[in-house]
């Protein structure tokens, strides 16, 4: 479970759950097909799509090359399959 580091809980998280999607933080050298066969296997789901994107941290200081960034995925399974950790 360490490419997963945790859910990702706010508005647009929550409204996207209605639709069947859940939003994690990931490790950020995930690629999609590796997040998309880890969650097939681990939670025994199918997936029907995933989107990524990096966030950088919310620093006003001047950007420096070395910077942590986030990676965050958003996962659409298909009907009538669902992540239960989201259930609680």
């Amino acid at each position: 479970m360490e490419k997963l580091k945790n859910q990702l809980i706010t508005e647009k998280s929550i409204r996207l759950l209605k639709q069947n999607q859940y939003t994690f933080y990931v490790d950020s050298k995930l690629s999609k097909t590796e997040m998309k066969n880890w969650i097939e296997q681990f939670f025994n789901v199918k997936v029907k799509g995933i989107n990524s994107s990096r966030t950088r941290n919310k620093n006003k200081r001047r950007w420096s090359s070395n910077f942590i960034s986030k990676k965050k995925m958003i996962v659409r399974l298909r009907a009538n399959y669902l992540i239960p950790i989201f259930l609680n």
